[in-house]
């Protein structure tokens, strides 16, 4: 079971504004999700990537200002639902979507996937049900965006078995998502409440798809913690910087890295899987 990533948009940005000691020239970020097959539960996305619902249409004036701020380029062609219907996979037939955290570029396109069960944190979800508008905003959240019976077809991480599986570089991993040893989340504290990466064990070259530990690879190797105004943003710049130690060690130990944003085509990119 191979997972592939898709490109759903890109969002332009000088490269000084996303890490601390970046150039000043402009990086094109690409806005990944992923899916598999799982041999069980049939057709599964990592989380939906940016889609229409977070740059068109009815939205509240706060989701209006973060589209115009962040200007997403859609990709059409790698929209969830033109990716999957080149796989003859239509959006009723996803069983289920891993949500890493609840950022707009990851949660958009939850509402097209109705029959799908959705495993996430819910002791993030637990505070932004919790919390007002505002204070959901200034974490960079729109609840909106999320299904009206989100709560009833979330599974939790808590819920989920602990694995008892060490990721190259020693760090452990967190909850068997599957509970066959395929998919296994880690925690990546910093970037946003509840963050994590998904570790793929039985690949040849073991993967950790490190979300948004970073936004560009090179970041890994000076330990570069956020520019402004990102760092604003952030959940907590230093945990982010442990969590870029974390993901460093990995890939020294031999294990192979993805992140969400990085601009360059990655060998799990479906451009390079096809």
């Amino acid at each position: 079971m191979t997972p592939v990533f898709a490109n759903s948009a890109t969002v332009r940005a000088r490269e000084s504004l996303i890490q601390r000691g970046g150039r000043r020239r402009p990086v094109e970020l690409r806005v990944r999700f992923g899916l598999l097959d799982h041999p069980r539960i049939g057709p599964v996305l990592i989380d939906t990537g940016y889609t229409r619902e977070t740059v068109e249409g009815a939205r509240s004036l706060a989701l209006r200002t973060y589209a115009r701020a962040l200007r997403p380029k859609l990709n059409e062609a790698g929209q969830p639902s033109a990716v999957l219907s080149r796989r003859g996979v239509s959006p009723e037939d996803v069983a289920c979507i891993i949500l890493t955290h609840f950022h707009a570029d990851h949660i958009s396109g939850l509402r097209q996937f109705p029959n799908a069960r959705i495993i996430a944190c819910d002791k993030t979800f637990a505070a932004i049900s919790r919390r007002g508008a505002l204070a959901n905003i200034r974490h960079g959240i729109f609840p909106e965006l999320l299904p009206d019976d989100f709560s009833t077809r979330l599974t939790g991480f808590s819920t989920l078995p602990r694995s008892e599986v060490t990721l190259p570089g020693g760090q452990p991993a967190g909850v068997d998502v599957f509970g066959d040893g395929s998919v296994l989340t880690v925690d990546l504290p910093g970037h946003a409440e509840g963050h994590v990466g998904l570790f793929f064990p039985s690949l040849a070259t073991p993967l950790l798809y490190a979300t948004d530990t970073q936004w560009m690879l090179d970041a890994l190797d000076h330990g570069r913690a956020p520019g402004l105004p990102a760092s604003v943003i952030a959940d907590d710049v230093s945990a982010g910087l442990q969590s870029t130690r974390v993901v460093r060690a990995v890939r020294d130990a031999g294990g192979q890295v993805m992140l969400c944003h990085d601009p360059a085509q990655q060998p799990y990119d479906v451009e390079s899987a096809l």
